[in-house]
């Protein structure tokens, strides 16, 4: 009994130490998202890549879904505060789409595009880590329309918002710009292990009303 009860005390502390702080675990995958679900026909559908690159370049949805594939199973963390573990998802690497075009030098950060009117930006080099990718499958099957088939970004460092469904292109920019959250006062980069859920502006409004100013 006691062996189990330590396997037990075992397993939560090493939970913990992969939930950020302020966040709860879910089996769940909840369905958040701005706007309408857009309905595709994927005979028109493409994806471009524009901005600070020597040649923009214009996907249709044969030549972007025969890149080359890969499995990864990772967490996600939303800023609602719900976390899902060890999820496995199948999609395109970033780098894969990033070989089909020359990045500017003084390219730096990068707007993401996404229907309906979505936007988020990024750092260029949160973009160019290992685990971001393009995905089209979650466990063994085609993203669900509500989950952003066909194709959503996937940034697993960063809170979920930053994962914009429905993806449709990458701008490349010099200097950095808000997104469509963002300017809304959510926080320009959102790393959960920092809680980065809202900017400077909107702590500072949360912080005068608790202290009644």
């Amino acid at each position: 009994m006691l062996f189990r009860k330590n396997n037990r005390q075992e397993a939560q502390t090493q939970l913990r130490h992969r939930l950020p702080p302020g966040q709860s675990l879910t089996q769940k995958w909840p369905v958040l998202h701005y706007g309408a679900i857009p309905r595709y026909d994927l005979s028109t559908w493409d994806f471009f890549v524009s901005g600070l690159v020597r040649q923009p370049r214009r996907f249709t949805w044969d030549e972007f879904n025969n890149l080359p594939h890969r499995e990864q199973v990772s967490d996600m963390h939303c800023v609602t505060r719900w976390s899902k573990l060890d999820s496995r998802f199948e999609g395109i690497p970033v780098a894969e789409v990033l070989k089909h075009v020359e990045l500017l030098p003084e390219a730096k950060f990068v707007m993401v595009h996404a229907d309906p009117d979505y936007t988020t930006n990024l750092p260029l080099e949160y973009l160019l880590d290992d685990d971001v990718m393009f995905v089209l499958k979650y466990e063994g099957q085609p993203l669900e329309p509500e989950h952003g088939y066909p194709v959503r970004l996937l940034v697993p460092k960063l809170y979920l918002w930053k994962s914009a469904k429905w993806v449709r292109g990458l701008e490349f920019m010099a200097e950095d710009r808000s997104g469509f959250w963002e300017t809304y006062g959510y926080h320009e980069r959102g790393d959960p292990w920092q809680e980065e859920r809202f900017g400077q502006i909107v702590v500072n409004r949360m912080q005068d009303v608790r202290a009644g100013r």
